[in-house]
């Protein structure tokens, strides 16, 4: 089941960019990211290549297109759960 999140804004400077899911119920998820940078609500690209920044859960490795789910699954077991993305920038 494919879900959209809110858009979420960086936090102040000095800190690293984070957003909470609170209650979430315990299953597996994957975490599609994106930077926005001109605020067009949608990922820039030119023959088929990012131009902005993207990232998904677990770092899961990019090819041709966006990785599988399960390679970007993980599981909430509890409210303490942490994902850290690393951002992917081309141009």
């Amino acid at each position: 089941m494919r879900r959209r999140c809110q858009r979420a804004d960086p936090v102040a400077a000095r800190q690293r960019p984070h957003h909470q899911f609170p209650g979430l119920p315990q299953r597996g998820y994957a975490l599609a990211v994106i930077h926005d940078e001109n605020n067009n609500a949608k990922l820039d690209t030119l023959a088929g290549i990012p131009r902005e920044g993207y990232g998904f859960s677990r770092n899961a490795a990019v090819r041709f297109g966006p990785p599988r789910f399960s390679a970007a699954r993980f599981m909430v077991a509890g409210d303490a759960e942490l994902q850290q993305v690393k951002m992917r920038y081309i141009f």
